[in-house]
């Protein structure tokens, strides 16, 4: 057990022959008690500063675990934030083909379908051409028929016509 300044305040020296002066040992153990005093104080002071560091120290490795998980938990954060923006990436490329897919088969049913248009206008046109030149044809043989030169053989008197033109306008 550790000497406390009363002990030393208390203390008896038994007095021999030829011994230490009395007031020379009281005054240099008032001394003694005194720094005594101050280093226990001291002592205490320094326990007490240890105890409030050990304090804080325990606060901030508090606030260190804290800051890991949250660092931990903002890297997961993080990850499931990528993790999700990648599935909707995926989506959205899926959707993107789906829709190009749909554009790409309607044009090619669009494109079919004016490619039978134009060939059933190539053959409305084949079939007009036809017509037409037969038309043409039907009318070609009407003028080269004799019927023509049959009307150019009449023969009509211009003084017959104005007598039966006279006759018709006294009538």
């Amino acid at each position: 057990m550790p000497l406390t300044p009363l002990d030393i305040h208390n203390k008896e020296f038994n007095k021999g022959f030829r011994g230490y002066d009395e007031d020379e040992v009281n005054e240099f153990l008032d001394q003694v008690i005194k720094d005594y005093e101050l280093v226990l104080r001291e002592k205490k002071e320094l326990e007490e500063r240890l105890n409030e560091m050990k304090d804080r120290l325990g606060h901030f490795v508090n606030i260190e675990e804290t800051l890991n998980k949250s660092i931990v938990i903002a890297q997961e954060a993080g990850e499931d934030v990528k993790r999700n923006a990648q599935k909707e990436a995926k989506l959205i490329i899926k959707e993107a083909e789906k829709n190009a897919d749909r554009i790409v088969n309607e044009s090619l049913s669009k494109a079919r379908k004016i490619a039978l248009e134009i060939e059933d206008l190539k053959k409305q046109s084949k079939v007009f051409r036809t017509r037409f030149k037969m038309l043409i044809e039907a009318q070609l043989d009407m003028l080269n028929t004799d019927d023509w030169d049959h009307l150019l053989e009449y023969e009509v008197d211009a003084t017959e016509l104005k007598i039966h033109e006279e006759e018709d306008s006294l009538a």
